[in-house]
């Protein structure tokens, strides 16, 4: 079946789908907006909180609430979004760095990784966050994205959008250690066809699917890298993948619309919406972040 509208909300910079399993819930951020976006699809209920910056990613919190990247850096969030404590600063330079992709590992430490925003410099890079603080996992990045683990937590994955590259790690749950740099996957872009690696996440049979950024489709790859299938998007620009519903069998889509040329917005009205496709694997739970851990 085809992607279709699941919530037709036209976010500029829709990213970082996840799905609370207790509320049966959808989660997203849209960048450009400062805004974080709590959708039911059952009732078609949907709620947005004012974010008081540009909000990458977030992440569930154990015993409630998100952990978030910021401009600023690494936030915890109540349940209604509110900010509460920094956590860590953005050790970048932050008027042309922000946090941008981000995931819970395994464990229940955050990974999140920096947008280099000029893309001239590779100066953005993948973090590890825990009771340690912040620790430096992977630098010389344009833009972070892609953070998924494998079903048994010992894969991490990761892409860097305009390199078209996914690179993908030995991880150790029990230290958040990220070893053994390989490739993974590239993309091979054309003059008319600059698709590159946004967000993902990973099935129950290990597959990691990635959102095609200009491709206007998801694309899903076996563990050892090989390329499965594809499926077309109702927006140019896909942004990042998860999975939802009760079953975990429903595949949802953010995608964006800002920066986009009136012809491609005709084309595709419902550039930054949210789309949904039922799978026949269902996806992996998604961790809560633990302070302690």
């Amino acid at each position: 079946m085809p992607l279709t509208v699941a919530l037709d909300v036209r976010a500029q910079l829709g990213e970082c789908p996840i799905w609370d399993a207790d509320e049966q819930a959808l989660f997203f951020v849209d960048i450009k907006c400062k805004a974080l976006h709590r959708f039911w699809p059952s009732t078609g209920e949907h709620i947005v909180m004012a974010m008081p910056e540009e909000i990458g990613c977030i992440g569930f919190r154990k015993g409630g609430g998100f952990i978030a990247g910021f401009r600023s850096g690494l936030w915890s969030l109540d349940a209604l979004g509110k900010p509460e404590t920094k956590l860590a600063d953005n050790p970048e330079d932050q008027r042309t760095s922000r946090f941008n992709d981000g995931r819970v590992d395994p464990a229940g430490r955050f990974i999140a990784g920096t947008i280099d925003e000029p893309k001239d410099g590779g100066k953005a890079h993948l973090y590890r966050y825990d009771r340690r603080g912040l620790a430096e996992l992977a630098g010389g990045l344009l833009t972070s994205n892609g953070v998924a683990f494998s079903p048994d937590g010992r894969t991490l994955y990761h892409s860097d959008t305009p390199t078209f590259t996914v690179w993908r790690y030995a991880y150790d749950p029990a230290t958040g250690a990220a070893t053994d740099k390989t490739l993974f996957a590239r993309l091979e872009p054309t003059e008319t066809n600059r698709s590159r690696p946004d967000g993902a996440a990973v099935d129950m049979e290990g597959c990691y699917w990635t959102a095609l950024f200009e491709g206007g489709r998801i694309q899903r790859y076996a563990p050892d890298g090989r390329f499965l299938a594809e499926y077309p998007v109702p927006a140019r620009c896909p942004t990042m993948v998860c999975f939802g519903g009760h079953d975990r069998k429903t595949l949802y889509v953010t995608s964006a619309r800002t920066g986009r040329s009136v012809e491609e917005l005709e084309a595709f009205p419902h550039s930054g919406s949210l789309f949904a496709m039922p799978v026949d694997v269902p996806g992996l739970p998604e961790t809560r972040f633990d302070p302690s851990v």
